[in-house]
């Protein structure tokens, strides 16, 4: 994981919604900012926070950038969350 706190990412409800909207696939910026009716410039505030705590990944294809959810951390936040399960008897 990176130096950024996660948790605070995570925060944020528009950056919550992002992650649920790029949990059916890859999106381009302007589909995620027209979705969630904000600017381009508030959009790419939010997604820079999100890539800065590698939550999302970015591709470049043609005149587009699109973004997709990093499984990889979430799948790291499972492992770690689950250690305080505690025992079930």
């Amino acid at each position: 994981m990176s130096d950024t706190n996660i948790f605070k990412v995570l925060a944020d409800k528009q950056r919550r919604d992002i992650l649920v909207m790029l949990k059916n696939g890859r999106m381009n910026a302007g589909e995620i900012a027209e979705k969630l009716g904000i600017t381009p410039a508030a959009l790419s505030y939010h997604l820079k926070l999100l890539k800065n705590a590698d939550l999302i990944m970015e591709y470049k294809q043609k005149n587009y950038i699109y973004y997709e959810i990093n499984t990889s951390v979430f799948d790291e936040l499972i492992l770690w969350i689950g250690q305080f399960g505690g025992d079930k008897k």
